[in-house]
C-alpha cells in the first residue's frame, strides 16, 4: 500500500496532506492524522489515540505523536527546517480557510502552494488490488440487492427499504453503505437525489434504487429501477430509453475514448425523447470516493486508459411522474471493460 516512493517520482517538494483517503492511499493509515512527504521522510502526525494503529498499518512511515507541547504545525516545521525546505505543498482544497491562515502564521517563512494534480492522476488509475476491492464491493450489492427484491411489497416505506438494502450489505462484508442510499418510489423518482422518506411504495410504480457497498475502504455504485406490480405504457416507455441509453454509451466504453463522447451518446438519444429530462452528468470515476476523476460529463475531456473505473448512469425525471436510472460502474481494460455487476438491466418486476 505504500505509494510515497511512486508519489515522489512525479513530484519533487515537500507536501503536506490532510484528506484522510489520499493518506490511506498512499500509506495504508486509516486514522485521524495528516501525511508530511519531504524528500527524506514519509512523516505521520497523529495523537495517542491512534499511534498502535499507525505503527501496524504504515510501518514504512515516521510516526510523530503529537502532545500539548509539540502541536502539528511545530512538527511540521522541524522537518522542513531539516529538509531546507523554504515552499510546502498543502491541500487547499480541503483545507477550511481558517485552517490554512493558522498554518501560514505558524510555518512563517514558509510559502504555501496549492497542491499540484499529481495525485489525483495517479488515483484515477487503479492497480488490480484496487480493482479487486471494487469488484468485491460489487458484488456485495449485487448480492445484496437479490435478497431485497425477494423482500419488496406494496405498502412497505422507502425507509425500511433503504434499511434493508443497508443491512443486506452490512450481512455480505461491506464496510459500510458507500453513500446515502437513495430509494425513490412513484413520483419521488423525479428527484434524481432522493432521500429515502415515510413515503410508502405502492402497486404500479417504479422505484429506483441507488446505491453501493464499500471494501478495503474502495466504493461501489450501482442504480437500479424496478417496477412495481403492473406500470403503465409511458413508464414502460421511459424504462426503455433509459436503458437503450446506457447500453448504447456502455457499449463505447474501451481506450481512447474521450469522456465527453460517451455522455454525448447517450444525452442526444434521451434529448429526443425527453427534452430537458436528463440533467445530470453521464457518470463519474470511482474508487477511494465514491465521485473522484475522470469525469464523465459534457465537459469531460479524459481519454480512457486501462484502469480507470467509470460509472455509466442515464436517467430520465419527469415531475408530477417519476423518473428512471440505471448504473453500473465499469473498469477499463486493455480492449474494452469489465462490468462486475450481475443483477439484471432489464426491468424487473416485483
Amino acid at each position: 500500500m505504500f505509494r510515497v516512493d511512486s508519489l515522489r517520482k512525479l513530484q519533487s517538494g515537500c507536501m503536506l496532506f490532510v484528506d484522510g483517503k489520499n493518506v490511506y492511499y498512499l500509506t495504508g493509515f486509516t486514522g485521524e492524522g495528516c501525511l508530511l512527504v519531504t524528500p527524506a521522510s514519509a512523516v505521520i502526525i497523529t495523537d495517542f489515540r491512534y499511534v498502535e494503529q499507525c505503527e501496524r498499518q504504515a510501518p514504512e512511515c515516521v510516526l510523530e505523536q503529537t502532545t500539548r507541547e509539540k502541536g502539528r504545525s511545530a512538527i511540521i516545521k522541524k522537518y522542513l527546517d531539516d529538509a531546507g525546505a523554504k515552499e510546502l505543498y498543502v491541500e487547499t482544497g480541503i483545507l477550511t480557510v481558517d485552517a490554512f491562515r493558522a498554518l501560514s502564521k505558524d510555518l512563517e517563512g514558509i510559502t504555501l502552494n496549492d497542491m499540484p494534480p499529481v495525485l489525483r492522476d495517479m488515483r484515477m488509475v487503479k492497480s488490480d488490488e484496487e480493482i479487486k476491492a471494487i469488484c468485491k464491493a460489487a458484488i456485495i450489492s449485487c448480492d445484496a440487492f437479490e435478497a431485497l427484491l425477494k423482500q419488496i411489497k406494496p405498502g412497505m416505506t422507502e425507509k425500511y427499504a433503504c434499511a434493508i438494502l443497508e443491512h443486506e450489505m452490512r450481512l455480505r462484508g461491506s464496510e459500510g453503505p458507500a453513500f446515502d442510499t437513495i430509494v425513490a418510489s412513484g413520483v419521488n423518482g423525479s428527484l434524481p437525489h432522493a432521500v429515502p422518506s415515510d413515503k410508502k411504495i405502492e402497486s404500479g410504480e417504479l422505484v429506483t434504487f441507488d446505491f453501493g457497498a464499500s471494501s478495503m475502504g474502495y466504493c461501489s455504485d450501482m442504480t437500479r429501477t424496478v417496477a412495481v406490480g403492473r406500470i403503465s405504457y409511458e413508464l414502460n416507455k421511459i424504462y426503455d430509453a433509459v436503458y437503450t441509453a446506457h447500453m448504447m454509451a456502455l457499449e463505447q466504453v474501451r481506450p481512447g475514448v474521450i469522456t465527453k463522447d460517451l455522455d454525448t451518446i447517450a444525452r442526444e438519444y434521451l434529448e429526443k425523447r425527453y427534452p430537458g429530462a436528463f440533467g445530470h452528468s453521464l457518470g463519474h470515476g470511482v474508487g477511494l470516493n465514491i465521485h473522484e476523476s475522470p469525469a464523465v460529463s459534457t465537459r469531460g475531456d479524459t481519454v480512457l486508459q486501462k484502469g480507470h473505473v467509470i460509472t455509466i448512469e442515464p436517467g430520465v425525471y419527469l415531475k408530477g411522474l417519476g423518473g428512471c436510472r440505471i448504473e453500473d460502474t465499469v473498469i477499463v481494460t486493455d480492449t474494452g471493460f469489465i462490468d462486475p455487476y450481475t443483477v439484471s438491466k432489464q426491468l424487473i418486476v416485483v
